[in-house]
């Protein structure tokens, strides 16, 4: 209910009123977190954020094939089906078409362990990507 109450544009920030603030949405600063989002900045704010994902997702498929070494390159697709696997059951769960599993959205719930175990899943993928261009180099 507060994905569509937020509508177009959405309510704003620190509405009186809402349904986060009413305390309709169980923790609502972590696992439905995304609620919040579509309720303060509406249908245009939740697909900014969809968006992002989706170019974070096919930013690790683009690496994943520029990555020579075959390790490397599987290593990036499992990072990039991990935060789709997150994603996609965050968002299915706080619209209601997922079962609610406790899945944090990556880089938006709270939480210190998720934030660093995707940080440094990341940082992996992107150290493989310049070690492929290092190794590149040195071949010349």
């Amino acid at each position: 209910m507060a994905v569509g109450s937020g509508r177009l544009f959405g309510k704003g920030l620190f509405k009186a009123g809402s349904m986060s603030q009413l305390g309709y949405i169980p923790d609502d600063h972590t696992d439905f977190i995304f609620s919040i989002t579509c309720e303060t900045f509406g249908f245009v704010g939740g697909m900014a954020v969809i968006l992002l994902y989706l170019i974070m997702l096919l930013r690790l498929l683009v690496l994943s094939r520029k990555i020579e070494d075959r390790f490397g390159s599987m290593l990036t697709v499992g990072v990039m089906a991990m935060l789709l696997f997150h994603v996609f059951e965050n968002v299915g769960m706080v619209i209601g078409v997922m079962p609610v599993t406790g899945i944090p959205l990556p880089f938006m719930s709270y939480g210190g362990s998720s934030l660093i175990a995707f940080t440094i899943l990341l940082f992996i993928a992107v150290r493989l990507d310049a070690s492929t261009r290092q190794f590149s180099v040195h071949k010349l």
